[in-house]
């Protein structure tokens, strides 16, 4: 019997490190790089949203991630990675609430665009997100290329590609006037923070600044046959323009 309990306790060992073989095997398969990566982002912006780009650190977003630093680093190494992957964010999340699917308003015709209810899209999703949404204007309108956002080249796409249409005023520079309307949009948070004490003047605020956002669209701030000389010098400009094209 004394031999058989000696066996017994010799088995025993010898399953010992199987365990913790398998063990390790199941540690290593719930490892989550892209779910890291998400928390890292998701932390990032956090950080971002409360003490801006200056506050940011990747040491620090690890610890609000609850990663250590080395795993942190490497999925980002250093803070203009983060600052860059935060904005890519921003644009996606701002693409699906302006224009939804993807795939559908790529191919959607832009006379069928619902203008009134993308201009209030875009300027809720500046009012909601004030911080990230103007770090991304500043990485956008400080990039060498533009066209790799997601959302200013549909936004953009879609101003170009109506300027043509007969439903536009002529001679319209659709870059710069894409500039124009969401630098507008993405600063104007800043006045209505200062401005608004409450979520329901915050509110009005957005809707004010939709409203006039459209008049400009469908009237301009002047009276053009009142000031012939700025007319006439803003239209030949604009069809210099558009011949170099």
């Amino acid at each position: 019997m004394a031999n058989d309990d000696s066996g017994a306790a010799t088995h025993t060992k010898m399953l010992r490190p199987a365990k913790r073989e398998t063990t390790a095997r199941r540690t290593r398969r719930r490892r989550d790089p892209e779910g890291t990566r998400e928390a890292i982002i998701g932390a990032a912006r956090e950080v971002l949203a409360r003490d801006g780009k200056e506050g940011l650190s990747v040491a620090q977003v690890a610890q609000r991630a609850g990663v250590n630093r080395g795993t942190a680093y490497q999925h980002f190494q250093t803070r203009e990675q983060l600052i860059e992957a935060t904005a890519d964010w921003v644009s996606r999340t701002l693409y699906r609430a302006a224009f939804g699917d993807p795939e559908v308003a790529r191919d959607q015709p832009v006379e069928t665009i619902d203008m009134e209810a993308l201009t209030e899209h875009i300027t809720d999703f500046a009012m909601e997100n004030p911080e990230l949404s103007r770090i991304w204007l500043f990485e956008l309108l400080s990039s060498r290329r533009p066209a790799s956002d997601p959302f200013w080249q549909q936004y953009w796409s879609n101003l170009e590609k109506f300027s043509k249409t007969d439903l536009a005023q002529p001679n319209i520079d659709t870059e710069a006037a894409a500039v124009l309307i969401l630098g507008g949009t993405f600063l104007w948070p800043v006045w209505a923070r200062a401005h608004a004490r409450s979520a329901k003047e915050r509110q009005e605020l957005a809707e004010r600044f939709s409203r006039e956002v459209l008049r400009l669209c469908l009237h301009g701030t002047v009276r053009p046959e009142k000031f012939p000389e700025i007319d006439a010098h803003v239209s030949k400009k604009g069809r210099s323009k558009r011949s170099e094209r």
